[in-house]
């Protein structure tokens, strides 16, 4: 009787230790999301771990390579892009869940200098010089051919005229956020970001602001993908909730849904 009860109790114990990383893995979600989204995520995740007891993990990076790696099988749960161009690939190559697909927060492009630049506010429109602004400086964006914020930057200075003449004069980064640092350093005399990537640098200073129609509009997708583990639906919840909408909206983000409780 002894030995047979002891045989179980081993058995019980096996069984246990082999649940309980599965159990611990249940209990948290990969996010990729675009490198702008940091500084605001990681107070929304922190909120959101407090009250459900799941543990975000982040990558963050840019959004052309955050769908190339989700494409390539990079364990991921849930997607935020920072253009519709890349969840749309996403979406093209049976990578995300299409029904829980909203477009979460918008965002617009500003020109940044370092802070202490003697550069001052620019209006930017029609016929607006970028190369004789930048001197002989760089400007500093994210890829004009991949990263969200190039493209919108490419795509605004192409309707204003200005994008032939400074072209040369860029330096593309990886990210936003590598474009933001380039200019905080003072490596490039200016820079186009999100208005959210200045607002959390104190290294630089906004000297002007494109037209919100001179550039498509700047909306952030996000959606499950279909590789998600089920708990990815509630964080998602969380993300259109009025707690994330607050914090998202004190980082600069416009929030695009209408906010559940």
């Amino acid at each position: 009787m002894y030995r047979s009860t002891g045989i179980f109790t081993a058995l019980v114990l096996l069984i246990g230790a082999m649940c309980s990383p599965a159990a611990a893995q249940d209990k948290a979600l990969t996010v990729f999301a675009a490198a702008s989204m940091k500084n605001a995520l990681d107070d929304i995740n922190a909120a959101y771990t407090a009250k459900s007891g799941v543990k975000i993990t982040v990558s963050y990076g840019p959004s052309s390579g955050l769908a190339r790696q989700i494409e390539q099988g990079a364990p991921a749960d849930v997607f935020i892009s920072a253009d519709t161009d890349w969840m749309d690939y996403a979406a093209g190559k049976k990578n995300i869940s299409e029904s829980s697909r909203i477009n979460l927060l918008g965002n617009s492009i500003v020109l940044i200098a370092p802070k202490d630049s003697k550069i001052g506010n620019v209006n930017i429109g029609a016929g607006f010089d970028l190369a004789k602004l930048a001197g002989d400086g760089r400007i500093a964006t994210g890829d004009v051919k991949s990263v969200p914020v190039g493209k919108y930057a490419k795509a605004a200075l192409e309707k204003l005229g200005a994008w032939q003449t400074a072209e040369p004069k860029f330096a593309m980064a990886e990210s936003v956020r590598a474009a933001l640092t380039l200019v905080a350093r003072g490596e490039a005399a200016l820079g186009i970001v999100y208005s959210t990537d200045a607002k959390v640098e104190p290294g630089v200073k906004v000297v002007g602001t494109f037209p919100a129609d001179s550039h498509p509009a700047v909306v952030y997708p996000v959606a499950a993908t279909t590789t998600a583990k089920p708990q990815a639906s509630d964080y998602l919840a969380f993300l259109r909730s009025t707690a994330a909408k607050t914090i998202l909206e004190k980082y600069g983000f416009k929030f695009l849904v209408s906010p559940s409780t």
